[in-house]
């Protein structure tokens, strides 16, 4: 039996800079790449010794790579691993002791060996090189490796193009330095997108990009963007008044199972995109049947008194938290067997739908935050390793990558597509709202003193040179979409406007400082990265 279409897991990789001395802000990073990253990439290598030819999408923020090249920060998650092991250690003793349950005995074991394991993979298996763990899979073609903007900025809403170019030309440029190799594609941070942006994207020599379904297929917003989902992202709809929907006449005969070309006037820009495949996501976006919900998976909200470890699983849609049942992982295990069959089965008949409709081997782009597997659904990066070996075994379906499909089916038609992104209502809101107006104010407002700038210093001493590149990387760093967000949902709020505005600080000391000619000390977020930038990209 031949394949009637292509599949395609798209992981966004990206995580905000932490300063690796701040406990709280290196906590969280560091639970993200202890649940994350160190079981993805040692499931992915799994699977490569096991000889499973898969196939998927990865995309890193630049800012990401550059803390996970940190010495600072790879020194520090090797201390939270043992912390962790100690305190997996402390709640072994301590329900011996003092409780009667013998299974809050084994899970405490448990924790210990899968904290031991990861160090061990870690130090080990990986020698603490977590970029070059993937950059292996990508030599070997299993993994296409793609861009983002530098610092994650939320790009329509930057002021003037300059700031879009440098985010992306720096992006490049990191991307190439970490990987050896140059891009083919981008995902736009949080599929933010404005008409004319397609030629940002094509001048960098990138040829794709993906959105969400809704600019493709026209109509109402939908899955992610409908707020019914998950996790933080469902959030804003249980947080504030509906914004404007973003409703956009419905294309017929258009599908997310296809790549177009972007472009005005029938004009094709030469840059493809790929849209965000609705049915597949919502199988583990959903808040009413998606797969992370399901009572026998691991609680994200409740952790121990004693060191921080979760022992409890989600027991029941409305369980309050001081109810919930103790987590058993083999009853997670099997639930995680069920589901990545089903999701199989999934993908075989949308792709089967698509081919009897239009005889056309469809791409099926199935996009998520890289995070939400392991971070966020502990037991998500297995359910993903057993998806993709199912796959792998599945003659209806192949394994592809949007560069590799572009080039044996190259888009027919060519969309123009309105402003958008996944946020609730598919517009701006998540990131533009009365909670954060005045944090653009200060964006805009250091743009625009950065361009004057940038074109009054022509031909600068050295000093003033490098001053002026060290205000461009804290007004990317200012830029981060991720300040906005958290500040939306009033998520560790205090914490984003604490970043937001030292980033803020440190610009205005350096453009103060550019007439007296002065070298001002280094700050604590300077030390890590964004040493590629270019104020130049800024002139005139």
């Amino acid at each position: 039996m031949s394949a009637i279409g292509h599949f395609t897991f798209v992981l966004h990789s990206h995580l905000p800079h932490v300063q690796p001395h701040r406990y709280y802000a290196g906590t969280w990073f560091y639970d993200i790449l202890a649940e994350t990253y160190l079981p993805l990439l040692n499931m992915l290598h799994e699977l490569h010794h096991d000889g499973v030819k898969y196939h998927l999408t990865m995309s890193f923020s630049p800012i990401l790579l550059e803390q996970l090249a940190d010495p600072a920060h790879l020194e520090h998650f090797d201390h939270y691993l043992q912390e962790k092991i100690r305190f997996a250690e402390h709640d072994i003793a301590h329900f011996a002791e003092k409780s009667p349950d013998t299974h809050l005995h084994f899970l405490a074991g448990w924790y210990k060996s899968w904290y031991e394991n990861l160090r061990e993979s870690f130090n080990k298996r990986f020698n603490r090189d977590i970029i070059g763990g993937f950059n292996t899979l990508a030599q070997a073609g299993l993994i296409e490796l793609i861009t983002s903007a530098t610092t994650h900025a939320y790009l329509p809403l930057l002021k003037d193009d300059r700031s879009i170019k440098a985010q992306l030309q720096s992006a490049m440029i990191i991307h190439q330095r970490h990987f050896g190799t140059a891009p083919k594609g981008i995902w736009l941070p949080e599929c933010g997108y404005k008409p004319g942006m397609e030629k940002f994207v094509g001048d960098m020599g990138l040829q794709f990009f993906f959105t969400e379904a809704h600019p493709i297929i026209g109509g109402q917003p939908m899955g992610v963007a409908s707020g019914d989902v998950l996790g933080l992202y469902g959030e804003v709809k249980r947080r504030y008044m509906p914004p404007p929907i973003t409703q956009i006449p419905p294309r017929k005969q258009i599908k997310t199972l296809r790549p177009y070309w972007v472009g005005e006037n029938d004009i094709s820009s030469g840059v493809a995109v790929f849209g965000r495949d609705n049915r597949t996501g919502q199988q583990v976006w959903s808040n009413d049947w998606g797969y992370p919900a399901d009572f026998d998976y691991r609680e994200l909200r409740k952790k121990s008194g004693t060191g921080g470890l979760r022992y409890w699983r989600v027991t029941g849609a409305k369980v309050d938290l001081t109810h919930k049942d103790l987590y058993h992982p083999e009853w997670a295990s099997y639930k995680v067997d069920q589901h990545a069959e089903h999701f199989v089965h999934v993908v075989g008949d949308v792709l089967r739908e698509f081919y009897n409709e239009s005889s056309e081997f469809g791409f099926i782009a199935s996009t998520f935050p890289t995070d939400l597997f392991g971070y966020r659904w502990f037991e998500g990066v297995q359910w993903l390793g057993k998806v993709l070996r199912h796959l792998g075994n599945n003659p209806e379906i192949a394994f592809s990558t949007p560069s590799t499909y572009l080039a044996q089916y190259p888009p027919k038609t060519i969309l123009s597509l309105p402003e958008s992104s996944w946020g609730y209502g598919g517009a701006h809101f998540m990131w533009s709202n009365a909670e954060t107006a005045w944090m653009w104010r200060i964006i805009h407002q250091a743009e625009a003193r950065m361009i004057i700038l940038a074109s009054e210093y022509g031909n600068p001493s050295d000093i003033q040179r490098q001053t002026l590149n060290r205000m461009v990387r804290q007004l990317m760093q200012l830029q981060t979409s991720d300040w906005l967000w958290h500040v939306t949902l009033m998520q560790e709020r205090e914490y984003a406007i604490g970043r937001f505005y030292e980033f803020y600080e440190q610009f205005t000391k350096l453009a103060d400082s550019l007439k007296l000619d002065v070298a001002l000390p280094m700050s604590a977020d300077e030390a890590h990265g964004l040493m590629d930038v270019d104020y130049r990209w800024y002139a005139d």
